[in-house]
């Protein structure tokens, strides 16, 4: 989950564990009830959904519209993991009870200035399955209407317009499915049978390994970034400048002709690497080359040596792969036992930036 800090722009922190200390939010696995509770509160009225820039799968939706439907409003950004690992649900969600009076929308409200977009939004529509309709909220006028501060949250609204239900960030599945289809009970449209949706999670949309995760989200920019340490410092402060050997844990490095901006590092010539010491079961990287058609060669190496079997989705298992657009790159998914590892990525190609290191 991640909530939405306002400083002087938009601003986002991550909630990985309470474990990290980077905040009060816990991203750890929220534990599920199987039933609602005999009495959903309401907690206030659907707010209203207009000032989108656009919509697709539909035609603007207003609360007025969606008058006898249950509606679950689920607010995203397309780069978020967070987001990723909660879209099997939603999407199952929308199509088990559709028929039964379900509307699922979603708000698409941007946390960097390349989601904002139109083509990158389309390319994650169409990644992530999205077929329900999406508002596309650039100027976070829904955003403010609902008060929001959190990548993804979901908010469900009863057939009379009153929010009954929140969840922000991952976890509380069943919880949030027993509230749709009681709700759709009191509509009068009770769903069929006892059974729930299956959801089909693909890539990075696969829920973490919590119990195996110790490193969190970490921003590469000036403004939000920890952990950096220079190979300079590290040759200074333990006589060696082999970052593979030298960095601890969730400490990382640059080597290369980079520029480090406020949001994001950008390689400026071609050999540029990233080395980072983590220890989870998946390693994303958000990044993309900034110029529309432009491509980025790179290499995956873990611990020095090609990924084989522990490659991601996004490159094979000699470490190669190629960066087409602005978004999640899944790096390395481990299929054996978790430790501290170093992931060192090596751009062949220059003008390549890089955002945010995410894990699973």
């Amino acid at each position: 989950m991640k909530p939405l800090v306002l400083a002087a722009s938009f601003l986002c922190a991550v909630c990985t564990a309470v474990a990290f200390g980077l905040s009060a939010f816990a991203k750890e696995p929220v534990v599920q009830t199987t039933s609602a509770a005999a009495a959903i509160p309401v907690e206030g009225w659907l707010p209203s959904l207009e000032g989108a820039n656009g919509w697709v799968h539909s035609e603007p939706l207003t609360p007025a519209m969606l008058r006898g439907k249950v509606v679950l409003v689920d607010f995203w950004t397309y780069t978020c993991i967070n987001w990723q690992r909660t879209e099997p649900y939603v999407r199952a969600w929308a199509e088990k009870y559709r028929d039964s009076g379900l509307v699922v929308i979603g708000v698409h409200t941007p946390e960097f200035e390349f989601e904002k977009l139109p083509d990158n939004v389309r390319a994650g529509i169409e990644a992530f399955r999205v077929g329900y309709p999406v508002a596309i909220d650039n100027d976070y006028a829904i955003w403010r209407a609902f008060d929001n501060r959190y990548w993804p949250a979901i908010y469900i609204a009863d057939a009379n317009g009153r929010v009954r239900y929140h969840q922000f960030g991952e976890g509380a599945y069943a919880r949030t499915e027993a509230v749709i289809r009681q709700l759709l009970r009191e509509a009068g449209h009770p769903p069929a049978g006892d059974d729930v949706a299956r959801p089909d999670a693909r890539g990075s949309e696969v829920a973490a390994d919590w119990e195996n995760l110790r490193s969190g989200e970490n921003y590469l920019g000036a403004g939000r970034s920890d952990g950096f340490v220079s190979v300079t410092d590290l040759g200074r402060r333990r006589g060696d400048h082999d970052p593979r050997t030298a960095l601890r844990r969730n400490e990382w490095t640059l080597v290369g002709d980079w520029t480090i901006r406020p949001d994001a590092v950008a390689l400026e010539k071609p050999g540029g690497r990233i080395v980072y010491r983590f220890h989870a079961r998946d390693v994303h990287l958000v990044m993309g080359p900034p110029m529309p058609g432009a491509a980025v060669h790179f290499r995956v190496l873990l611990d020095g040596h090609r990924p084989g079997r522990d490659h991601g989705t996004d490159i094979d298992d000699a470490g190669n792969g190629t960066a087409t657009g602005q978004r999640l790159y899944q790096l390395i998914r481990q299929s054996g036992p978790i430790a501290d590892r170093v992931i060192e990525i090596k751009f062949l190609d220059p003008g390549i930036d890089a955002y945010v290191f995410t894990f699973g």
